[in-house]
């Protein structure tokens, strides 16, 4: 049993989700975003995705905000209304502990329940060997690869996306590339 809960994410958060993501702007590539977004943009990104009906969780630990996750619009228009978008975010401290694990669970669990039928995965830098591994672990499988479409940190960053069905998603197999 994980000594972490999952949970809806309230506005109190948000100082801490802030803190998580600026780490991964500031050092990482999960994000291809290269500058720390204020406390009343990442309130206002929360308020669009609350708005528009999508969770938004966390993880807690002691107290204390580990990381956190949510499902957006995959892509704005009419035709993908029943695909998602994930996004998952760990405390650098964190990882490796089933925390994305437990949050990209219950991501999925919701947004099944919600009756969409896909969730996409836009993974920063192909070789972010944990984010592909957490997200093959869930049953999404590698379906695209975009190339040096990111310059970050001074070189050129890919792009993986990974794909799962979402109940009886579309009934169709995705094909491999």
């Amino acid at each position: 049993m994980p000594n972490f809960v999952i949970r809806e994410a309230i506005t109190a958060d948000m100082p801490t989700i802030l803190s998580i993501y600026a780490n991964e702007v500031l050092h990482g590539l999960a994000t291809f975003e290269d500058t720390e977004p204020t406390l009343q943009e990442m309130l206002l990104r929360r308020k669009v995705i609350l708005d528009l009906g999508f969770p938004y969780l966390v993880a807690e630990r002691a107290g204390k905000i580990v990381g956190y996750s949510y499902a957006s619009t995959h892509r704005p228009r009419p035709a993908y209304r029943y695909s998602v978008e994930n996004s998952v975010y760990v405390d650098k401290n964190h990882r490796g502990k089933g925390v994305g694990c437990a949050l990209l669970e219950n991501l999925i669990e919701i947004c099944e329940k919600s009756g969409f039928m896909q969730m996409v995965a836009v993974i920063g830098d192909s070789q972010n060997t944990g984010s592909i591994a957490l997200h093959k672990s869930l049953g999404f499988r590698e379906v695209g690869m975009l190339y040096s479409v990111g310059f970050k940190f001074d070189r050129w960053v890919d792009t993986t996306i990974m794909q799962r069905a979402l109940g009886t998603g579309s009934g169709i197999c995705v094909a491999k590339f």
